[in-house]
C-alpha cells in the first residue's frame, strides 16, 4: 500500500526543479510549464473515478494494474515531448493512469480496516504522502543538474515497469465482486451532494493539496531563480518541508487518541493559518536575502505541519456513513476533490508573476476559506 500510494505524489513533483529548464527547451513561458502541474490533477480527478469505479466491477488488483499500464504510456511519451502541448497531453495521460495509486489504495483501507485503527493507518499513509513529493524533487534535482530533464522522464518510465511487476507479483485481490450488485451512480452523487459534511471534507482535502503542489508549482521560480540556488540544492529543500507534514501526522496520529478527530482538524487549520499569515508578513518586511529564504522555508514548514494534522482525519472520515457503496463513492468524492486541486493549482499558474508575495497572500485566503468552512459544518 505504502509503495501504490507514494508513486502519484514522486511523479507530479519529481520534475517541479525541471520546470524551467524545461521552460527554456520548449521555448515557452513560466505559467505554460506550470499548467504541466495543473492537468496532470485533471488527469488524476478522472482516473481515480474510473478506476476507482471499475474497481468494483472488475476487482481491486485488475484495475491497479490497468492503471499502471496507462501510466507507463505517459511516462514515455512524456521522455519524448518536444512541444508544451505535446507534454501537456502526456502528462494528463501519466496522471490518469497514476490515479489508480491513490484510490485503489484508499479503497482497500476504508473497506478493510474501521474506527481507531483506520485513523491511525491513514495518518501513516498521509506521512508517506507528505514525504514522496519531497522524494521527487530531491531525485528530479540531482538527475536534470547532472543529465538534463529528459532523464527525470526516463527515471519514470524505468519506475512505471517496476512498479507493474512488482505489484503483479505482490497485490493480492482483497475484494469479492461475485457477491457485488451494480451501483447506480447518481443516487451515490446525490448522497454525496446532500451532506454537507462530506462536502466540507472536500474542500478540506481538496484546499490542503492544492496547496501543497501550488507550493511546488511556485517554489522552483522563487528559490531557483530568486534566490539563485541550483537545481539540486533545490532538491534537498523538499526534505524540510516534507518534514513539517510527516510530523503534522505523526501529532495527529498521538492527538487522536485523546481528542475527537474533529477537533484536531480544527486545530490543524489554525496552523496552517498562522503559517500563511507569517509567509505573508515576512515577504513584505524588508529582510536580507538569507534571512527572507529562511523565514520563507520556515513559515512553509509551519503552514504544512497544521496540514499535516488535519488531513488524516479528514480522509478517515469523509465516507464513514458510505460503506455499502465504497468503491464507487470514494470514487466520486476523489474526482471532486482533485478537480479542485487542479482549479487551485492553476489559480496559482495564473497569479505567477515573480513576486514573493503572491504565493502567501494566495495561501491566505486558502486557509482562511478552509477554516471558516471547516469551524461551520464539521463538529
Amino acid at each position: 500500500m505504502i509503495v501504490l500510494v507514494a508513486f502519484p505524489q514522486i511523479s507530479e513533483t519529481i520534475y517541479s526543479p525541471s520546470l524551467p529548464d524545461i521552460s527554456h527547451a520548449l521555448n515557452t513561458s513560466n505559467s505554460a510549464v506550470q499548467l504541466t502541474l495543473s492537468i496532470y490533477f485533471i488527469g488524476f480527478a478522472i482516473g481515480v473515478f474510473c478506476w476507482g469505479w471499475l474497481s468494483d466491477f472488475i476487482g481491486r488488483r485488475p484495475a491497479m494494474l490497468g492503471g499502471l499500464i496507462f501510466y507507463g504510456i505517459g511516462c514515455f511519451m512524456c521522455f519524448y515531448a518536444e512541444t508544451i502541448s505535446f507534454l501537456l497531453v502526456s502528462r494528463f495521460i501519466q496522471a490518469f493512469g497514476a490515479a489508480t495509486g491513490s484510490i485503489i489504495t484508499q479503497t482497500i483501507l476504508r473497506e478493510s480496516v474501521s474506527g481507531s485503527r483506520r485513523h491511525a493507518m491513514f495518518a501513516q499513509i498521509s506521512a508517506v504522502i507528505a514525504f514522496t513529493p519531497a522524494v521527487g524533487p530531491l531525485i528530479g534535482g540531482w538527475v536534470d543538474q547532472a543529465l538534463g530533464f529528459r532523464a527525470v522522464f526516463f527515471v519514470l518510465i524505468a519506475m512505471s515497469m517496476l512498479l507493474f511487476i512488482y505489484t503483479y507479483l505482490r497485490l493480492p485481490e482483497t475484494t469479492d465482486i461475485s457477491t457485488r450488485k451494480r451501483i447506480a451512480i447518481f443516487p451515490v452523487v446525490k448522497r454525496i451532494l446532500s451532506s454537507p459534511k462530506v462536502l466540507v471534507f472536500g474542500l478540506l482535502i481538496g484546499g490542503i493539496n492544492g496547496l501543497l503542489f501550488s507550493y511546488y508549482a511556485e517554489a522552483p521560480f522563487i528559490f531557483i531563480e530568486h534566490f539563485h540556488i541550483s537545481p539540486g540544492l533545490y532538491g534537498f529543500l523538499g526534505i524540510f518541508v516534507a518534514l513539517a507534514s510527516i510530523i503534522g501526522a505523526m501529532i495527529s496520529k498521538r492527538l487522536v487518541i485523546n481528542f475527537k478527530p474533529e477537533k484536531v482538524i480544527h486545530l490543524g487549520c489554525y496552523v496552517m493559518i498562522a503559517g500563511a499569515f507569517l509567509q505573508l508578513i515576512v515577504s513584505i518586511l524588508p529582510l536580507s536575502s538569507h534571512v527572507l529564504f529562511c523565514s520563507i522555508i520556515g513559515t512553509i514548514f509551519m503552514m504544512l505541519l497544521g496540514a499535516g494534522i488535519a488531513l488524516p482525519n479528514c480522509l478517515s472520515l469523509a465516507l464513514v456513513s458510505f460503506q455499502d457503496v465504497i468503491g464507487t463513492a470514494g470514487a466520486i468524492f476523489s474526482l471532486g476533490y482533485y478537480l479542485l486541486v487542479s482549479l487551485i493549482t492553476s489559480g496559482m499558474s495564473l497569479l505567477h508573476n515573480g513576486s514573493l508575495l503572491t504565493m502567501p497572500l494566495y495561501f491566505m485566503i486558502l486557509t482562511m476559506i478552509m477554516l471558516i468552512f471547516g469551524r461551520k459544518f464539521i463538529v
